[in-house]
């Protein structure tokens, strides 16, 4: 979402991570074996897999959970038939979304998401109609309370594109998708503490959403993303900070 802080986004699921946590654990653990599957089990030299860690720490998921994914990715067994797939999509009000799945039944998760769209007034898109939108980019995110000039002293050495101070006191890092692990790990290296750090597509324009556009379009990415074969949903959708302060109220 380009027009507001991300953080308004994070704060916003935070309230239901723990209802959830069987069904995230789930998610993290198929990422886990994607990740050990593609690139090994030692995470020193599969940057992919040290990210996912990363995010299954934060979601404060067992060691033997973790243990087990890895040898089951990395030992050529289960997980050997999960997919990557990237849905393309039309939400309501002409928003694009890109729907980024890991599935081990495609045909299951095709109808899933068809029917999920189809409920909100949304449709399936063909290869290429909305993906030349996005970019695929590296974002870090640091809370409200994080210094400006480190934030920006370590990006700006590590080779980020950009660093956003949002009104709400929270800072977006975003980078190329090459310059991701490195400038992750030169705050990692400083101890600069992020609230995220992701893999994401970002949208070059956008679609201005009112409060009730984007009480809907909000409503249509929850349901896509708690579907067990979703990854995570990007859209190309902004809501004004105002806005956003009323879905939060």
């Amino acid at each position: 979402m380009s027009g507001h802080s991300k953080w308004s986004t994070i704060k916003r699921k935070k309230a239901v991570i723990d209802s959830q946590r069987g069904k995230i654990f789930s998610k993290i653990v198929r990422e886990i074996i994607m990740a050990a599957r593609i690139g090994g089990a030692d995470p020193e030299s599969n940057a992919r897999l040290r990210l996912v860690l990363q995010k299954a720490k934060a979601a404060n998921m067992p060691n033997d959970n973790i243990k087990r994914a890895i040898q089951k990715g990395s030992g050529g067994g289960e997980g050997a038939d999960l997919e990557e797939i990237v849905f393309e999509a039309y939400g309501p009000y002409g928003v694009a979304l890109l729907i980024d799945t890991l599935t081990d039944n495609k045909i299951r998760t095709i109808s899933n998401v068809k029917n999920i769209l189809s409920k909100a007034g949304g449709s399936m898109a063909t290869k290429g109609a909305v993906s030349y939108l996005f970019e695929r980019k590296g974002l870090i995110l640091f809370e409200p309370g994080a210094s400006e000039d480190h934030v920006m002293e370590i990006a700006t050495e590590a080779g980020a594109d950009d660093v956003v101070l949002h009104d709400d006191g929270s800072i977006e890092v975003t980078t190329a998708l090459t310059a991701f692990i490195g400038v992750k790990d030169a705050f990692d290296a400083v101890s600069l503490v992020y609230e995220d750090a992701e893999l994401t597509y970002m949208a070059g324009t956008s679609v201005n959403l009112t409060f009730e556009q984007a009480e809907k379009i909000l409503k249509l990415v929850d349901k896509l993303e708690d579907d067990d074969d979703v990854q995570g949903v990007y859209g190309n959708h902004d809501i004004p900070a105002d806005v956003m302060a009323l879905l939060e109220g």
